[in-house]
């Protein structure tokens, strides 16, 4: 019989966070997950084409599935030596567990796993699964593959994004635009004859303070207001002595639910066309949702959109309730419901999908992609024996499969 003591979840989890897994390196961190799924006695654990790891207990059939997702990628942790405690120490130190991954997201990702171990051996109503993704700090690969294959088709969702208790229904999605400024290069020391693409980058600048400032008005009642802000330049040539005839512009979209890669694109290029005057007629610009090269762990590799849908599950669904009530019983006081700040892998779940995905996990969002990454012991304590309560109250509104 497996010990599911919290201590031993907590365990799992340092030994995870010792593991760097960066996206697109994720493969030693799944290695390990798939030995304690494994070791856990899960009725099927496996690792998909793309990395993602899946375990499953198998129910009666009776409810259809819930699945529990975390993502087994996590961000750079930066200059180490900034750090109190190392980023891959997994220490545990005045009350917190530290460490890169601790709350995003590698604590939560051991409590689920060892939370749907309880499932094992008593036939729950229905499948509970673990699906932990790769990629999803870059776009989210992992769990695009996940539902486009059919391999897991869950009644309902709950991502382990930290949320400090409270329950979530939803976020705002992320489209990084890039607004390409194209001049014609030429030496430095004759001006004259180059049309310098950086000339432009004034004007660009100012249009998309004013695209966010006059285009982005609408208010979620939930969600809020969209943002958008350039957040990087990059030119090229990359050399001092040369005048640039490429200059790309990043801007960071924070898109309400509905929004997709290209009419994102499409919104700001429909705007610099109407409102973007250039002294220089000679420079011309170019707008696209932005792609990077991306590689899995398991060798593959893809041009990929950096975009990650939007999602809001309404407060009054019948998955938000029973999830809200069940957390209110286990631990004596309701929790807030309410949208995260951020994206997640939940935008595909449920944005995309349509399956109704909800949040709930120990951590506060301050202290993620930080150098003061760290969970609290207590509030994950506290999480981790809410968590089978919680899976069975989803079980209790969901259809027959």
């Amino acid at each position: 019989m497996a010990d599911l003591s919290f201590g031993a979840a907590i365990e799992f989890a340092r030994d995870l966070i010792r593991i760097p897994s960066p996206p697109g390196g994720e493969g030693e961190v799944g290695d390990r997950l798939l030995r304690e799924l494994n070791r856990l006695g899960f009725d099927r654990a496996w690792r998909d084409d793309v990395g993602n790891v899946i375990g499953v207990v198998e129910g009666r059939g009776e409810a259809r599935p819930v699945m529990l997702s975390c993502h087994l990628d996590i961000v750079d942790p930066g200059d180490q030596n900034a750090w109190e405690h190392s980023p891959y120490g997994a220490d545990l130190a005045d009350g917190y567990l530290h460490g890169r991954g601790a709350m995003d997201i590698k604590g939560p990702l051991a409590l689920q796993t060892y939370a749907a171990a309880h499932f094992v051996g008593d036939r729950p109503p229905g499948d509970v699964i673990v699906a932990h993704t790769v990629l999803e700090e870059r776009g989210g690969w992992g769990m695009e593959h996940l539902l486009q294959s059919g391999a897991v088709k869950p009644g309902a969702a709950i991502v382990g994004e930290s949320t400090h208790g409270d329950v979530t229904i939803g976020h705002r999605g992320r489209a990084e635009i890039v607004v390409s400024l194209h001049g014609l290069a030429g030496h430095a020391s004759a001006p004259e004859r180059a049309a310098n693409a950086l000339d432009g980058l004034p004007a660009v600048l100012q249009a998309v303070r004013d695209f966010a400032a006059t285009e982005l008005t609408a208010e979620d009642p939930v969600l809020g207001r969209a943002t958008l802000v350039a957040t990087q330049v990059d030119v090229l040539p990359d050399s001092r002595n040369v005048i640039p005839d490429l200059v790309h512009v990043y801007l960071d979209w924070r898109v309400l639910p509905g929004f997709t890669p290209a009419s994102s694109a499409d919104a700001v290029r429909t705007f610099l066309d109407e409102r973007l005057r250039l002294e220089d007629d000679r420079l011309r610009v170019e707008v696209a949702c932005a792609t990077e090269r991306q590689h899995t762990c398991t060798g593959l590799e893809e041009d990929r959109e950096l975009f990650t849908p939007g999602f809001l599950l309404p407060d009054d669904h019948a998955v938000v309730r029973a999830a809200a009530q069940a957390v209110g019983r286990a631990t004596g006081h309701a929790p807030a419901v309410r949208p995260w700040a951020f994206a997640t892998d939940g935008g595909h779940i449920c944005g995309v999908h349509g399956i109704p995905t909800i949040g709930y996990a120990p951590g506060e969002e301050r202290h993620a992609h930080t150098n003061i990454e760290r969970l609290s012991l207590a509030a994950a304590e506290e999480s981790y024996f809410v968590y089978p309560q919680l899976i069975s109250a989803l079980f209790s509104v969901l259809p027959k499969a």
